[in-house]
């Protein structure tokens, strides 16, 4: 990883304006972003707003860490940082809060449908789309290693004005749009385990207020707040493996499905329905936000690899679980309901009533185990969201607000629409049905705002210096070392960068294609199909903006570089 992205001192920018030392050249270009928020427009640094304050941070060195380092700058930076299981623990924490959103509320609906509806076809599908989420999520946490700011953050510096603004606010309707499927499935499972007495409506009242509750752990260290999570994902875990267990599933269909791909023309929607909810654009601004919580120095190239590998093992274990969640809830509805008369109306709503008919349970009811594992569903994923919303608001306007009052606006974004919405929609199931599968398409538009500013960042070798993943070369027209200018048209291919593009392109398509097929077929007549056109030009084209305008972090970054040097 290191050799594609490492510059040689010969074709170094920086060694062309002045002769400095290859150690001292190779620092100058580990991450020159870190000058860009030092002279920030917003205002000064000691005053710019950050992901976690110093004081927040948890400490991540260990007795032999000064020695390693020692052996990595003498071998010349060639030498892998050693593996520690005691390191790994440390850095252990981030990656569980960001799996959350593979196992939301909306993502259990989309497996209990494609479940029930597809079989165990699909089951292959779900195995890749992880694994493209994992790949995306990998992005998002190198950004925030790297350069020491989080997606929101960087946007800030990279875009103009008005796109930065149309930036947060679709990150805020993906936000909130989520955020409600979110809360409601909670309030389903309340209204579950309290056998109907409560409705939905105080479901939604009492989510929103134990969300402040158990965001008040990270007064105690983020670590505190990490250990909730490790909670709630292991309740999700032992309950939907009790659910599992119990259906008594077919060992060979599960692996059939699993490895061999299968697909359908009934079962299309059902698979871009799959792909689409791994992908939570909320979630990318998230993590690369999370990975900041370990005190990291972004100058310390050994520092920086070393917390880039464990980020990576630690991200590719947490989303193992949510995985095997999603493989069991999918699984359960293809045995207990793929090609029955039920299969077609199956939703959140009244899953556990089906589940109940269908396999009771002797000692412990399936009905109530349902809920059990989707109230830690919801509730674990309504506060990440609202930690998201935290970063992503005062990322982009780079607010400096106490931490309680800025989860207190961001929450109510959310939860002032959603009891508006729980009210409405509450008459029944398919209401809450027709609510999920607008909200859906409202987090399918927003995807592309997430995705390509993310990928096209840690492209960029202004914003990611040695860590950036492609490998072509940019040249700046200060510029003239002769050897250098030599290397402009030199590039060599980097799987990382394709595979990077794949993975935030591959969403991107399967939701056009879902957009297309949901808006043709909700709209009829000259002006609504007038008005969607038009909105459909205007989508295109800040996609293509986003995607092809001019190179450049802006000219401070040029200056950070200068600076270095």
């Amino acid at each position: 990883m290191a050799a594609d992205n490492d510059a040689s001192a010969a074709g170094d920018p920086a060694a062309c304006i002045s002769p400095p030392s290859a150690g001292a050249e190779g620092r100058a270009l580990l991450r020159p972003s870190s000058s860009v928020s030092a002279i920030s427009d917003d205002d000064e640094a000691g005053f710019e707003e950050r992901a976690f304050e110093p004081a927040e941070k948890v400490v991540v060195s260990v007795s032999g860490d000064a020695d390693e380092e020692r052996r990595f700058y003498a071998s010349g930076g060639g030498r892998a940082p050693p593996f520690s299981w005691r390191k790994l623990w440390l850095f252990m924490g981030p990656g569980y809060l960001m799996s959350i959103a593979f196992v939301d509320p909306g993502n259990i609906e989309g497996d209990l449908q494609a479940g029930a509806t597809a079989g165990g076809s699909l089951l292959w599908l779900l195995l890749w789309s992880t694994a493209m989420g994992l790949l995306v999520q990998l992005l998002a946490a190198r950004l925030g290693v790297a350069t020491g700011r989080h997606l929101a953050e960087l946007c800030r510096d990279e875009y103009p004005d008005w796109a930065r603004r149309a930036l947060w606010l679709m990150a805020e309707v993906a936000l909130v749009s989520a955020d409600i499927q979110e809360v409601i499935g909670s309030a389903i499972a309340i209204k579950i385990l309290s056998n109907g007495l409560l409705p939905i409506w105080a479901g939604v009242v009492i989510t929103a207020l134990d969300c402040f509750v158990f965001l008040s752990l990270e007064n105690y260290g983020v670590r505190k707040l990490e250990a909730l999570f490790a909670v709630l994902i292991t309740t999700m875990a032992c309950t939907f493996a009790w659910m599992f267990v119990e259906t008594k599933p077919r060992g060979k269909d599960l692996i059939i499905g699993l490895l061999v791909p299968k697909l359908e023309s009934k079962t299309i929607k059902q698979a871009v329905g799959l792909v689409g909810s791994v992908i939570t654009p909320h979630n990318v601004f998230l993590h690369s936000a999370l990975v900041q919580s370990r005190k990291i120095d972004q100058e310390n190239e050994y520092e920086v690899r070393e917390a880039l590998r464990y980020y990576s093992i630690e991200s590719t274990m947490a989303l193992v679980v949510p995985f095997m969640i999603n493989l069991f809830v999918t699984t359960v509805f293809a045995k207990g309901f793929y090609g029955t008369k039920e299969a077609d109306n199956i939703g959140l709503e009244n899953a556990g009533k089906y589940l109940h008919e269908k396999f009771g349970g002797d000692f412990f009811p399936v009905l109530y185990i349902w809920g059990v594992g989707l109230l830690a569903a919801g509730t674990s994923s309504t506060i990440t969201g609202t930690y998201a919303g935290q970063f992503i608001m005062g990322g982009f306007l780079n607010w400096r607000v106490k931490k309680w009052l800025r989860a207190l606006i961001t929450r109510s974004f959310a939860i002032v629409p959603t009891i508006i919405v729980a009210l409405y929609f509450n008459t029944s199931d398919s209401a809450l049905d027709v609510l999920n599968e607008w909200l859906n398409v409202l987090q399918s538009i927003q995807i592309p705002f997430s995705l390509i500013p993310l990928v096209t960042l840690v492209s960029k070798e202004e914003v990611m210096g040695v860590f950036k993943i492609g490998a072509v070369t940019k040249v700046s027209h200060k510029y003239s070392c002769p050897l250098y200018i030599s290397r402009l048209f030199i590039s060599q291919p980097n799987y990382r960068d394709i595979a990077s593009w794949t993975a935030a392109s591959v969403p991107i398509v399967i939701n056009s294609y879902m957009l297309l097929d949901f808006f043709s077929s909700e709209t009829g007549g000259l002006l609504s199909t007038s008005a969607l056109c038009v909105a459909m030009v205007a989508y295109t084209m800040f996609i293509l903006y986003l995607m092809f305008r001019p190179t450049g972090f802006s000219n401070r970054s040029t200056t950070g570089i200068n600076n270095f040097t």
